[in-house]
């Protein structure tokens, strides 16, 4: 079908899915915790990462509908699962986007003050929100060249970053490698999570199969070439912004920003101010994308109203394309929930941590089709990805587990809801 994602718009559609504002401010509070030996983290939640990605990406080759972890999750495990997965999914993801967007009025008012007044504030949030809700009602096409044109640029900055930084490395800023007063598993975990949130966002893959050419064949390989860059850009960028800022890195808000600044001057900190911009403005892009596609699959599927789930004469799913930006809008206005964002990394495991395991359940129940993409050593790494994710959720605190969660707990009475209308639905035909 003509305008849909062919396999390079994927793979840009995934980074910059993953790449915003996280890696512009986390390097900073790592070194914090960890020191030098941040880097392993890194390491660490790259590994975890690229564990639960392979499992994403071995069970899209047995579908070619919209869903993601949702459909995973209900084909594997039933109607009520998957709704509490589709549930959190969507709800977490109008929060990033409206997070995204207040994001946005933020960085652009540290380089125009006039916008961190409240009203110009508002004005620019509901602007995004409604700019992006309109590209994406015209249609794919529109969406996926600005995608494929924002997602360049944004990486255009942290690539420099890292090239023009490495001459600037003082070895020095290295030891010692862990340093003595901290307790290295405690911080460790801390850290972990921490870093953990600069990675999520690949499942936008996963979620929108029907935008892309031969999906499960596409998905699969876009998932591995995303992960694999956007991890060895992230540990690059930490080991860089160490080599540079030194034991300064743990105090800074900017990190990059100011590691650019250091070494080539005022141009390099509007070099990274234009590119947090950018890279912000590309993550909004990319979550306005897919957010919807979550609504209209469970209105498919039966498990939210069937208006959700109305299409447009371009095939775009612009009823829950409007739900979201009614609920995002006022979200972002209220200013309050950027909270949230801290606490969205123990909200991803309610949908990780299904799709790791329906792999399991796939290889006995279901024949994939057109790829014949498998994990490699049997069950070992989901199981892994499965142990290794319930002991990071351990290091949360209890807020961030209740926050988290949350939205299972408030999906339920929908869950009983929707399920009566649709049998009452059932008895009028």
């Amino acid at each position: 079908m003509k305008g849909k994602f062919g396999t390079l718009s994927v793979i840009l559609l995934g980074i910059n899915s993953i790449i915003g504002s996280g890696i512009f401010l986390l390097p900073g509070k790592a070194e914090a915790l960890m020191g030098p030996a941040s880097i392993l983290v890194f390491i660490f939640d790259m590994l975890l990462i690229i564990s639960i990605a392979l499992c994403y990406a071995e069970d899209a080759t047995y579908f070619e509908a919209n869903g993601g972890p949702y459909l995973y999750a209900k084909k594997a495990f039933g109607n009520f699962i998957g709704y509490e997965v589709g549930f959190s999914v969507w709800a977490i993801s109008i929060i990033a986007w409206a997070t995204m967007s207040t994001a946005f009025a933020t960085a652009l008012g540290a380089i125009y003050p006039v916008v961190q007044e409240p009203i110009w504030r508002d004005l620019t949030i509901i602007l995004l929100l409604g700019i992006l809700t309109t590209i994406n009602i015209l249609g794919v096409t529109l969406t996926k060249v600005v995608n494929n044109i924002v997602t360049i640029a944004k990486l255009l900055p942290l690539v420099i970053f890292v090239i023009v930084g490495l001459f600037f490395i003082n070895g020095a800023n290295f030891t010692p490698f862990v340093p003595q007063n901290i307790d290295f598993s405690n911080s460790f975990g801390s850290a972990a999570i921490l870093i953990f949130y600069a990675f999520t966002g690949f499942e936008a893959i996963a979620i929108a199969a029907q935008e892309f050419k031969n999906p499960q064949r596409t998905i699969p390989l876009a998932i591995v070439v995303v992960l694999t860059v956007v991890a060895l850009l992230y540990i690059l960028i930490q080991v860089v912004s160490i080599g540079i800022l030194g034991g300064a890195l743990a105090g800074s808000n900017a990190p990059i920003q100011e590691g650019l600044e250091k070494a080539i001057g005022p141009a390099g900190k509007a070099i990274v101010a234009i590119g947090t911009l950018v890279s912000i403005l590309g993550v909004a892009t990319a979550q306005s994308f897919y957010l919807p596609r979550i609504g209209s699959s469970m209105a498919d599927n039966g498990v939210m109203p069937k208006i959700v789930g109305r299409r447009n004469q371009r095939g775009v799913p612009f009823v829950a394309m409007l739900v979201s930006f009614i609920i995002a809008v006022p979200l972002a206005l209220s200013g309050t929930f950027q909270t949230l964002a801290a606490i969205s990394v123990v909200s991803r495991f309610a949908q990780y941590i299904p799709t790791i395991l329906a792999v399991l359940v796939f290889r006995k129940k279901l024949t994939q089709t057109s790829s014949k993409f498998r994990i490699p050593l049997g069950p070992t790494i989901p199981v892994i990805a499965v142990v290794v994710s319930f002991w990071l959720l351990t290091k949360a605190t209890g807020f961030q587990l209740i926050m988290g969660l949350g939205c299972l707990v408030i999906a339920v009475p929908f869950y009983f809801l929707n399920t009566y209308i649709n049998k009452k639905e059932g008895d009028l035909e």
